[in-house]
């Protein structure tokens, strides 16, 4: 058995009692509020997450690529929504499978990708189901709920014989609240939002048995899901640093961090150099509007143990500077020594995790198994 200590870094590292206790709190959630709980595996893009996630109840899951509903679908998972706006050349990729039982399920908030995929549908003879994306709160994209464009592309749609699945949104904006009452406030609009709109369509005589929405703050903070069928959320699985300047979460839910190993100093700068760079982290800065900055991320012990006044305050390609938040440090050769493992939280789980092939899935006794990921679309 491969322990921590014999990793190589730097190693993505998963605290596996972490995730799983992140994992029960939003299924928990999604039970509560009387909803279905769609994960959105882009985070992990891994396997075992994936299936810890089912065990827990989740019912099918969100993706972000064609290449991970593939991956997904190969190993056995059939219920996906590709929660991406459809364009016309990869409705044959869809149609193909589809046509292999895939229960594959596409979205659109376009006219014109509307009417391209009608077409394709007549030519092809093909059942595909599309829902409706919403904009809930201005963040990204969707139709908005009063839009007459709704009604339009509903009704191209369903008068070609497709599938329409229901209604979802996004409400991405939850990302930039800092109280518990934005994100209530915000979380109702989504809901608001979304169940509006399938109203509107069912009023036209349009089918809308499908309403979704989510994203983790809102998902957590929902008071209410009336109308709605499910919920989806992706990086509570892991968290991060961005999610605890929300205020969803505490340092010590975060369930990813980077392993890596100090490899030189320049003490006069107070800096200890690393050997994991942003293509390590990322170079996701997403802490740096919030309340707090956290540079390119939170220094802990090898064991997990914040040391809270260390950041990756910069990173080149494959070197970290770890230095304090504020001021020189010294003695940071003294407190950190060539040679020396840490482990830094990420400000973004999904950015980061994209950097590494693997995870290694860390047990209570600080034992490693390797959890592949893929990449790619």
């Amino acid at each position: 058995m491969t322990h921590l200590s014999d990793l190589n870094t730097p190693a993505a590292v998963v605290d596996v009692q972490r995730m799983l206790r992140n994992i029960q709190r939003m299924q928990t959630r999604a039970d509560s509020l009387g909803v279905k709980f769609r994960p959105h595996v882009k985070t992990t893009k891994c396997l075992e997450v994936v299936k810890a996630q089912q065990a827990a109840g989740a019912h099918g899951i969100t993706v972000s690529t064609l290449k991970e509903a593939e991956q997904f679908f190969a190993a056995g998972i059939s219920d996906i929504l590709y929660a991406v706006g459809m364009v016309p050349a990869k409705l044959p990729q869809v149609l193909a499978m589809r046509r292999r039982g895939c229960d594959l399920k596409i979205i659109t908030d376009s006219l014109a990708a509307a009417r391209s995929i009608a077409a394709f549908s007549a030519e092809n003879n093909a059942a595909l189901e599309v829902w409706i994306e919403i904009d809930s709160d201005g963040h990204r994209s969707g139709i908005e709920p009063e839009a007459d464009l709704l009604l339009d592309v509903g009704k191209t749609l369903h008068d070609a014989g497709v599938h329409l699945g229901g209604v979802l949104t996004h409400a991405g904006s939850s990302y930039e609240c800092t109280t518990e009452e934005e994100l209530r406030e915000l979380a109702e609009k989504e809901r608001a939002g979304a169940v509006r709109a399938a109203e509107r369509l069912r009023a036209a005589g349009l089918p809308c048995p499908g309403v979704s929405v989510g994203s983790t703050p809102t998902a957590l903070y929902a008071q209410r899901l009336g109308g709605v069928t499910e919920l989806r959320a992706g990086v509570y699985v892991f968290f991060d640093l961005v999610m605890h300047n929300v205020g969803v979460c505490r340092t010590e839910d975060i369930a990813l961090s980077v392993l890596t190993t100090v490899i030189g100093h320049q003490e006069e700068k107070g800096w200890a150099i690393v050997d994991a760079g942003w293509m390590a982290m990322s170079r996701d800065r997403g802490t740096q509007k919030q309340q707090r900055d956290f540079g390119f991320g939170q220094v802990c012990t090898e064991g997990g143990k914040l040391l809270e006044d260390y950041l990756v305050t910069s990173a080149n390609q494959e070197h970290g500077i770890v230095s304090l938040r504020s001021g020189v440090d010294p003695q940071i050769a003294e407190r950190l020594p060539i040679g020396t493992r840490l482990r830094i939280l990420p400000n973004h789980a999904c950015t980061t995790g994209a950097q590494h092939p693997e995870y290694h899935a860390i047990d209570q006794k600080s034992d490693a198994l390797s959890w592949p990921r893929f990449y790619g679309w």
